[in-house]
């Protein structure tokens, strides 16, 4: 048996790692962590995978582990990694592991500061409705896909959604250096994670550095609206002229009727259908498949409607998301009023001087509102900001902005709905509101 344990086994990503790992067979997987929640706690409880108690255990870290997966909470001195190093066992960061499990396979890796859950997602829906086996890692849950981590020895291919964060507490490289794609995808450039990443150009040769990356006469897949995109592509075809095909995209508009809507989104589904011919599939059959594809969970996702009326929840936080998310919006629903709510809620987004880039990103909206708690700026320990900074740096007359979660709520409980498209966005949950069904009961009056 091999024995894999998990440092940080909580984390979306690490639990369904875990979870995959753990269905293969002659495997052994044991975790920690100093705190769990939902849904990785439910997960791992039914995989029998959840940690007897929380907290980091030293002692439990011995010879006969034959590997660590070190999460990217962990800190460099947790005390189960402080052990692990001394006993000289095996550690893996999450994307290691990853390329370690799928080296001998055909990797497409998706990348970009937008579109990458989305674009990966359609991929995989694709191949699997084209009976095309594929290991994978994606943001978001599919539907039809049981989790979205999968690693077997059987498949071909493997795609694998690309994330320009820091690897792990010892690895200070983005994740997706470790991937060695054969086809890389790049949807766009637009600053984000300011805390690793202090100026525009270091977080834009980051990219650089991934398609450097890419094995040799693969392909490099990118969105031509995008003039970062256009530098490298063209520093690329000097490079490596020779053994790369470089190939620009851009919206799709062909006569195929699509669920999904708004240019983003067409523009992700061509990337994907190019990444999928990259391996035999031909455009025509990528596109009667996609043509039922819904969209990945929270990117999108369509979670009322009532007779006139509709509404979304979204992922977006960072401004290229948030932007490119309203405005498909307005372009779904020309007629109705939008209502979009957003919070500001990771690292870059609380951040003063990050905080000008949202200028004009809900200016499509009827009603903009935008929410901070500024205890969690206090606990990310940043410089605190005022609602008047946020409520300039977005720079349109409808974005009102609140500090509290009851007061959002009630001014949202006070529009009308009728012929109405709401719009609820956000990486967490607007402090404790259940979106779905505050949704329904906005809709439902």
């Amino acid at each position: 048996m091999v024995h894999i344990h998990f440092i940080a086994i909580g984390g979306a990503a690490m639990h369904n790692l875990a979870l995959a790992v753990a269905s293969k067979q002659g495997y052994v997987v044991t975790g920690s962590d100093d705190e769990i929640f939902d849904p990785a706690l439910t997960h791992l409880r039914e995989a029998g995978l959840l940690p007897e108690e929380m907290g980091w255990h030293p002692e439990r870290i011995t010879k006969d582990i034959d590997a660590i997966i070190l999460g990217m909470h962990a800190r460099e001195d947790n005390p189960e990694l402080v052990k692990a190093r001394e006993l000289g066992l095996k550690i893996y960061s999450f994307p290691e592991y990853l390329y370690e499990q799928t080296k001998d396979k055909i990797r497409i890796v998706v990348g970009g500061s937008h579109g990458k859950t989305t674009t990966t997602s359609m991929i995989l829906y694709v191949l699997q409705r084209l009976g095309i086996e594929a290991d994978y890692m994606v943001g978001a849950q599919i539907e039809g896909f049981e989790r979205m981590v999968r690693l077997s020895d059987t498949a071909k291919y493997a795609v694998f959604e690309g994330d320009e964060y820091l690897t792990s507490p010892l690895d200070l490289r983005s994740k997706f250096l470790w991937y060695h794609p054969h086809v890389a995808i790049l949807t766009g450039i637009a600053w984000d994670h300011i805390n690793v990443f202090p100026t525009f150009p270091q977080y834009v040769d980051t990219f650089r550095k991934f398609i450097k990356s890419v094995e040799p006469k693969g392909a490099f897949i990118w969105f031509k609206g995008d003039e970062n995109l256009k530098q490298i592509a063209e520093e690329m075809r000097s490079l490596r002229h020779d053994d790369m095909t470089i190939i620009p995209y851009d919206a799709y508009e062909g006569p195929v009727e699509m669920q999904v809507f708004g240019k983003h989104n067409m523009q992700n589904l061509q990337a994907a259908m190019l990444a999928c011919h990259c391996i035999g599939v031909a455009p025509d059959d990528f596109y009667r498949e996609i043509s039922t594809f819904t969209g990945a969970s929270n990117r999108l996702e369509k979670i009322c409607e009532i007779e006139d009326s509709v509404a979304y929840k979204d992922f977006a936080h960072s401004p290229s998301k948030l932007k490119a998310t309203v405005n498909a919006v307005r372009e779904r629903y020309p007629e109705k009023k939008l209502v979009a709510a957003m919070e500001l809620h990771t690292f870059s987004s609380l951040m003063a001087d990050f905080l000008p880039q949202y200028k004009g990103c809900m200016a499509e909206a009827d009603v903009a509102y935008v929410y901070f708690n500024p205890k969690v700026i206090e606990h990310k320990r940043l410089t605190p900001i005022t609602a008047e900074e946020v409520r300039e740096a977005f720079g349109t007359k409808n974005v009102e902005v609140f500090t509290s979660s009851e007061e959002l709520q009630k001014a949202l409980r006070s529009q009308n709905y009728d012929n109405t498209a709401l719009l609820m966005m956000s990486s967490g949950t607007f402090d404790g509101i259940d979106v779905k069904e505050f949704a329904k009961e906005l809709l439902h009056g």
